[in-house]
């Protein structure tokens, strides 16, 4: 027992420490778990045994892996994807397959370990691509969707290949008898779990939530999960076969997002294990007397895959720039390829030099994927004609906003950057939107929509669709990083411009303020004044006072409502478009009259002329100071009637009046 306890605790303050290091670097956790396998297992300081038992524990990780990919499987998002996932995803396994079978019989190995290493290289990193195309706001590009499209082949390629390999072990006179009984075998059970498992499984799921209990409900779940997995261990075939259908089945149920945040800790514990048993089987004496073949073995890894998917994406979708970056972002191998390493190392199809050159060379891959997707932009200019495909959308654009002048140029044609545009649409404003979701830009452009494909975030994008013309520009999605990109761009070229943000939360406020940010509108915030307003109506609060509390509420969070409501609510008079109040954006030049002066010597007040706010380089304020002195490129924004406005804008930059 206390030998247990102290095994438990070395696994668990090794991995803390560990992990905590890969945090702060920025590097996959999964590495850091590898590195553990390595440090305490039998090939280096031997903490802890690789014992039958260990691995066995390990394999549960897996069971839990492949019971969350078949709890996200959609077949309605296969269903929009299937060109790219059974296309070019089909193809890229199969190919890899085929051509390392062909490499290891011109090499005199066995065609079974061909078969087995090619499944096995054929898989890449679901958890590092995914997880680096969110933080670069990449994963509705082109290239970001051919990635995930590949991606989500393969990991139902996994499937088949948890048959095929084990049964590679029989003896060749029985093997295709083994296989073709294995495929029967499989099929018989994933018919019988998958026709008459999903009405059985939603009716116990209602039996079981009708209870209302949370522990039972968590434990249900665990039932499921290793209950389907034994019964297909029994049948003969792996745990996590079983696994995967179990989460197909919860999935088409309306429990499927509350199993997955109850089975999310079991689940990153018990792989963070496997991948600890990954790392024991790893010899660093072998890496060190192989270190040749491995540094040969790791350049042409990464080559084969990234060519061989960037040829195949460019015969399936066209572009050889995309291509390429699907190929960069697809070169490493993947969590899948462990999986498979495993029943491979079971059935004992590679020998012990060839096991450890193939781990070495994949955990290195995985190692160098964060860099070569961060920096596969430049390395595909290098081999394509993406300036040319760069010149070609920066025309597209600028045609659609060539003609536009005082336009809002929206950043997102999401769901808020449609209603938005519905709006401006209802006021006859005229704007230009960009995305990066291709078919979003095309059902807009079905639709006789000024949408255009680009990334607002670059520079010559923005200059294409009419920056130095436009009125406002409005960032429309949640993304920090392209977000101040745009605020960059904007306050370079064009900083009188004001911008309108989206984002979640007041976290970065000041900081997006500080960049330059007009305003910024927070979701919660937004959705809390709403919450708090219904709530007051169903508790019979009159409804002029509900108004007034959300009336007084944006009053305070956004600047320029500011004693505007109040007093637009207490006149009661109805009144003409060109007699309400409006916002100007003044910003003073090198020779204007108020440069140097301070803000009361203008004298705007005499004009009905209020100045809400000012906008300077790290200076953000609403309603400054009358003694502020005013600086070349400070922005006033300023409200009164339009003729008031036209002499307020006269007085700052001339004088007089």
């Amino acid at each position: 027992m206390d030998n247990s306890l102290s095994l438990v605790l070395i696994l668990l303050a090794t991995a803390v420490m560990v992990v905590v290091v890969c945090r702060i670097l920025r590097l996959p956790v999964m590495l850091g778990y590898l590195a553990v396998g390595i440090l305490i297992g039998p090939h280096a300081f031997g903490w802890i045994p690789d014992s039958p038992s260990t691995r066995h524990l390990g394999e549960f990780g897996v069971v839990f892996l492949m019971f969350s990919i078949g709890l996200e499987f959609s077949l309605t998002r296969l269903k929009a994807m299937h060109r790219t996932v059974f296309g070019l995803g089909g193809a890229q396994v199969l190919s890899t397959i085929l051509l390392v079978m062909a490499a290891a019989t011109l090499l005199g190995v066995d065609w079974r370990a061909g078969l087995a290493l090619g499944g096995i290289l054929a898989m890449s990193s679901t958890a590092i691509v995914s997880k680096m195309l969110v933080e670069r706001a990449e994963l509705n590009l082109p290239y970001g969707q051919q990635m995930m499209g590949v991606l989500l082949f393969q990991d139902l390629a996994v499937v088949p290949l948890l048959i095929i390999i084990p049964a590679l072990a029989s003896q060749p006179d029985n093997l295709h008898l083994t296989l073709g009984l294995a495929m029967f075998k499989a099929t018989i059970v994933l018919l019988i779990l998958l026709v008459f498992g999903q009405h059985v499984m939603r009716r116990w799921f209602h039996i079981v939530a009708s209870q209302k209990s949370s522990e039972l409900f968590t434990l249900n779940v665990l039932f499921i999960t290793l209950g389907l997995a034994y019964l297909t261990e029994l049948a003969g075939l792996s745990m996590a076969l079983g696994a995967f259908v179990a989460g197909m089945l919860i999935s088409e149920t309306e429990y499927r997002y509350q199993v997955e945040e109850d089975i999310k800790p079991f689940r990153d514990v018990l792989l963070g294990l496997f991948f600890v048993t990954i790392g024991m089987m790893l010899n660093p004496a072998s890496i060190v007397s192989n270190l040749g073949w491995i540094a040969l073995a790791l350049p042409l890894l990464i080559l084969f895959k990234a060519l061989l998917v960037a040829i195949l994406a460019r015969i399936f979708e066209g572009e050889w720039s995309v291509a390429l970056r699907s190929g960069i972002g697809l070169a490493q191998a993947g969590e899948f390829g462990f999986v498979l390493l495993t029943l491979t190392d079971g059935a004992h199809l590679l020998q012990g030099e060839t096991m450890q050159i193939t781990l070495a060379t994949m955990l290195l891959s995985m190692v160098t994927a964060p860099f070569l997707i961060q920096y596969g932009e430049a390395i595909s200019r290098r081999f394509s004609d993406e300036w040319t495909n760069r010149a070609l959308q920066m025309h597209q654009i600028a045609i659609k906003s060539m003609s536009s002048t005082g336009h809002v140029i929206l950043c997102g044609y999401g769901r808020s950057g449609q209603k938005l545009a519905s709006i401006l649409e209802d006021e006859e404003l005229r704007f230009i939107a960009l995305d990066l979701d291709s078919r979003r830009v095309r059902e807009a452009a079905a639709g006789n929509k000024s949408v255009v494909y680009g990334d607002a975030a670059k520079r010559e994008v923005l200059m294409a669709a009419g920056l130095m013309r436009a009125r406002v520009l409005v960032v429309t999605y949640k993304d920090k990083h392209s977000t101040l990109a745009i605020l960059r761009h904007v306050k370079e070229l064009r900083p009188d411009l004001p911008v309108v943000v989206r984002t979640n939360d007041d976290t970065n406020l000041e900081l997006l303020k500080n960049a330059g940010a007009a305003e910024v509108v927070a979701e919660v915030l937004e959705g809390s004044v709403m919450l708090a307003s219904q709530a007051l109506l169903l508790a019979g609060v009159p409804l002029n006072r509900v108004i007034r509390h959300v009336q007084e509420n944006r009053a305070r969070r956004y600047a320029m409502f500011n004693g505007y409501i109040n007093n637009s609510q207490n006149s009661g008079i109805e009144i003409s478009d060109d007699m309400q109040p409006r916002f100007l954006n003044v910003m003073l030049k090198a020779d204007s009259f108020a440069v140097g002066k301070r803000l009361r010597d203008s004298e705007l007040d005499t004009l009905n002329v209020e100045v809400k706010a000012l906008r300077r380089y790290n200076v953000h304020g609403a309603q400054p100071s009358e003694d502020m002195v005013l600086r070349s490129e400070d922005v006033l924004v300023l409200l009164g009637l339009p003729e008031a406005l036209l002499d307020a804008e006269i007085r700052l930059h001339k004088g007089g009046l």
